[in-house]
């Protein structure tokens, strides 16, 4: 794996079909993920399988395939869309004679490299260190840099793979202690807000979904922002007023907190799922999360699924939801939708979507407005409607 992304090392991707639903047989997420790492993919092999082969996965004559297609297109690494076991991953590359890793493994890569505070960056450590203890090999420079202490060389004749073991599970703990101390701070923090009734509002989404932008729309913030994936890790908190839209109403208007928070994928490692609970405590602890959608993109059904079943996993499945379809801007005219906002089913029941274009400010007119009423009456269910309408369901 790359250590820089200006190293722009050239890459094998690989894809096996296992016949689970929604396969990217064009590898085009891999890719992605790939660019976003700093790496340049030179050729995409897809498979068909009906399991995984036990020793290489793939098994040994595409495994020969593989060879030969890296060697003819001088890849110096070879990327598995699926997890690999250690065993499958010591064997291909003995097999191949180069290094193979996993999406799992990339996901981290970019993390590693997108983290900017003291949490995420140890957030990051701690899963990277926990996939690390499955494999044991001396790969990682970063770890030498943590030992120290007495016994942490070992006695003699202890096994070097005793000796890894050791220093991965010491260096796994002290993250976990840092962890467990941010973990406190953001609770008191939460606490505070509580006290003071504020109303919190996390946007939610698949990767590169535009939460970020949306999230700087709303706040006027300056957070970075880009076209690819993760560039949001850290989360952070703006307040955002709402105008009232009721002439009428008293008090004129209301502030609520707005966090942006880290963008979901398909397959996301749970390791990094359990590492980033603090982060992602911001979504369960929401009184309202708005899941950001990338409307533009045709796989975003699939997209609305996957951060679903992560939300159902970290415990916010029950968090109320407005849907904001994002980048309006980029549908063809043919698709552009015919209403500001209309309901959608979502898990059986229906919740508000509104489209916007966070770019050019298109929408968001009407997306303050809808937050405004549901603010005005947090105790009562988000506005219902008995039409649901079609546009890019």
């Amino acid at each position: 794996m790359s250590d820089s992304p200006e190293l722009r090392a050239p890459v094998l991707l690989v894809g096996v079909d296992l016949g689970l639903p929604n396969f990217d047989s064009e590898l085009a997420e891999l890719g992605l993920l790939a660019q976003t790492a700093g790496m340049v993919p030179v050729a995409r092999i897809a498979c068909k399988r009906k399991a995984p082969d036990a020793a290489l996965f793939v098994g040994s004559g595409k495994a020969d395939e593989i060879k030969a297609t890296a060697e003819a297109t001088g890849a110096t690494e070879v990327l598995f869309d699926q997890s690999l076991s250690p065993a499958q991953q010591r064997n291909l590359e003995r097999h191949i004679g180069l290094p193979v890793n996993d999406r799992t493994l990339l996901i981290l890569e970019i993390f590693g490299q997108r983290a900017r505070s003291h949490e995420g960056k140890l957030q990051v450590e701690l899963a990277r260190l926990q996939y690390v203890s499955t494999r044991l090999v001396r790969r990682w420079s970063h770890l030498e840099r943590q030992t120290g202490g007495a016994g942490v060389r070992g006695g003699p004749g202890e096994k070097q793979i005793e000796l890894d073991r050791r220093m991965i599970g010491d260096a796994i703990k002290r993250t976990k202690e840092r962890l467990v101390k941010l973990k406190r701070q953001r609770q008191t923090q939460r606490r505070h807000r509580e006290r003071r009734g504020a109303f919190t509002i996390s946007l939610v989404g698949y990767t590169n979904a535009g939460k970020t932008t949306l999230f700087n729309a709303l706040v006027k913030a300056r957070a970075y922002a880009a076209d690819q994936l993760f560039a949001t890790l850290d989360t952070t908190t703006r307040q955002l007023y709402l105008a009232n839209s009721s002439e009428s109403a008293e008090g004129g208007g209301r502030s609520v907190s707005l966090s942006d928070t880290v963008g979901f994928i398909r397959d996301l490692p749970h390791g990094l799922i359990a590492a980033f609970q603090a982060t992602l405590q911001e979504a369960v602890d929401a009184d309202l999360l708005l899941h950001v959608v990338d409307a533009a993109n045709p796989d975003h059904p699939e997209q609305i699924a996957e951060v679903q079943r992560v939300l159902q996993e970290i415990g916010a499945g029950a968090v109320p939801q407005m849907l904001v379809f994002n980048k309006i801007d980029a549908l063809p005219d043919g698709q552009q939708p015919r209403h500001a906002s209309d309901m959608f089913e979502l898990d059986g029941a229906a919740v508000p979507r509104v489209f916007v274009s966070s770019r050019t400010g298109q929408g968001l007119t009407e997306l303050r407005r809808q937050l405004a009423e549901t603010v005005a009456r947090p105790a009562l269910p988000l506005p219902q409607s008995p039409e649901l309408h079609e546009d890019l369901a």
